[in-house]
């Protein structure tokens, strides 16, 4: 393989397993509030070790990496069929937020693995919940969402296999339609594109700074100034200072689940030089809503450094690691072969 190819599958893997690893760090601290974790954790956690107040197995994924998984599988899907159907295959008729629904669907209702058969999530989130109870009756993921302003963290934390593996032609559009079908708020919507416009630039080895501009210029397009503005407040947001010192009045910023907010912290997290490790650490200990939290910056820092910058410990305990780079690179060797087989068809052309 190429250099090229090395350093996508290398971000990709990355991204994919950092949002599992933030999420599965800050499951421990979820809903619990800086004071706290300070006291208990003064340096921060350094270890997956699960528990928390709903008592999660180490390692286990919560509701920011299953429904990741659900996105992620809806691509697997679809690069399958196009594969399968060649030169037949007619771009628009697999509908990537609809098949991303029905596997979240599947979570909610218990036909997961990890879970008994028929039982529900411990934890989802209110706008997540209304939506899938709406896409279960109207089967239209365009007509799901728990509706304008509803602004939750809950779609952002799952988006990033579309950063990852659209083309750039449907990347900005299925990334709004994948967060309708639960979060249909602008803010939601427009953070979804524009964060997954930075993964694909860090993924495409844009500088940090390149791929930032590249999400705020989204965010101007699509209309959403606010969305614009809490990328611009992350460039500057005191990511160490806040998890010494505590979340403070005098900083625009709460970890409590507001999309903008994760966002902000996320781009922190991305322009901050510490290791992988070190950034993820201060993301979770801030408390609040840590492990989604940790889960969206996490794909940031993966997408930014690579699979090879995320500790061997944590990724040994994750529950769908081999589950994730199975997918993902059987979807990365579906492209790459389609890749040279357009590139032949030009030659003899």
């Amino acid at each position: 393989m190429s250099s090229s190819s090395d350093l996508r599958i290398s971000r990709t893997l990355g991204a994919l397993l950092g949002v599992h690893c933030g999420d599965s760090l800050g499951a421990t601290f979820e809903f619990m509030p800086w004071s706290r974790i300070i006291r208990k954790y003064p340096n921060g956690l350094r270890e997956i070790v699960g528990g928390g107040t709903l008592d999660w197995p180490v390692g286990h994924a919560t509701d920011d990496t299953d429904l990741t998984r659900a996105v992620l599988l809806a691509y697997g899907d679809y690069e399958g069929e196009k594969q399968a159907g060649g030169v037949d295959f007619v771009e628009g008729e697999f509908n990537i937020a609809k098949a991303a629904a029905e596997y979240a669907l599947k979570w909610n209702e218990g036909d997961w693995p990890g879970r008994k058969k028929g039982t529900r999530p411990i934890d989802i989130g209110n706008a997540t919940r209304i939506g899938l109870q709406n896409f279960k009756r109207l089967k239209n993921p365009a007509k799901s969402g728990a509706g304008i302003g509803s602004a939750g963290n809950g779609s952002l934390m799952r988006c990033i296999p579309t950063g990852l593996f659209a083309s750039k032609e449907r990347r900005q559009d299925e990334s709004m339609t994948i967060s309708e079908f639960t979060h249909n708020d602008p803010r939601c919507t427009v953070a979804c594109a524009a964060y997954n416009e930075i993964v694909a630039s860090l993924v495409n080895d844009k500088s940090l700074q390149e791929a930032v501009e590249i999400g705020k210029t989204v965010a101007d397009d699509l209309g959403c100034a606010e969305v614009a503005h809490a990328i611009r407040e992350g460039e500057t947001l005191p990511l160490a200072r806040i998890a010494t010192e505590g979340p403070r009045r005098d900083i625009a910023f709460t970890p409590c689940g507001y999309v903008l907010d994760s966002l902000k912290l996320s781009i922190a997290a991305l322009l901050d030089p510490r290791s992988f490790e070190d950034v993820l650490v201060d993301v979770v200990r801030i408390g609040g809503d840590s492990d989604t939290n940790g889960a969206i910056a996490g794909g940031l820092l993966g997408a930014r450094a690579g699979i090879e910058e995320i500790p061997e410990r944590w990724l040994k305990k994750l529950q769908f690691r081999d589950i994730f780079e199975e997918i993902a690179m059987c979807i990365l060797q579906l492209q790459e072969n389609e890749k040279k087989l357009l590139e032949r068809v030009h030659k003899e052309e």
